[in-house]
C-alpha cells in the first residue's frame, strides 16, 4: 500500500501518547477524527490492539520502537497495513515485519491527511 491507499481506509489504530496535545500521536488521532475516520488509541487509552472491538484497517506506530514492536508481536487482530511514523522505526521492528511478511510503509499520516484525507 502507498499513503494514498492508506488514507482511503476507514479504521485506524494509533499507537502512542494520544492524550498529550504536544505529541504527534495526539495530533494524528485528532486529525483523523476531524476527517471522519474511525480511530482507536493504543498505548495510553487501550493497552493492546487486541482490545479494539471490530476490525482494524491501518495500524499507525507513533510510539517508541521497542513498545511498537511489543504491540505488533502481541497483535492477534487482522489488519491491512502498518504505518511507521518517523522515529518509530528500528532495525529490530523492520526485521520482524519482514520476517513475518507483515505489510508496512514508513511514512507520516499527517502528510497523508494534508494530501489525501477524506472530505
Amino acid at each position: 500500500m502507498d499513503l494514498k491507499e492508506i488514507m482511503a481506509q476507514r479504521v485506524f489504530a494509533v499507537a502512542g501518547d494520544t492524550l498529550n496535545e504536544e505529541k504527534y500521536a495526539y495530533k494524528i488521532k485528532h486529525g483523523l477524527l476531524e476527517h471522519g475516520y474511525t480511530v482507536h488509541a493504543v498505548g495510553k487509552e487501550l493497552a493492546s490492539f487486541n482490545d479494539i472491538g471490530g476490525d482494524i484497517d491501518i495500524i499507525d506506530l507513533c510510539i517508541h520502537p521497542v513498545k511498537g514492536l511489543a504491540l505488533i508481536k502481541d497483535c492477534k487482530k487482522p489488519f491491512k497495513c502498518i504505518v511507521i511514523q518517523p522515529g518509530a522505526e528500528s532495525e529490530e521492528l523492520l526485521a520482524y515485519l519482514n520476517e513475518n511478511a507483515l505489510p508496512y510503509i514508513q511514512g507520516c499520516l499527517l502528510v497523508g491527511l494534508s494530501v489525501y484525507a477524506k472530505k
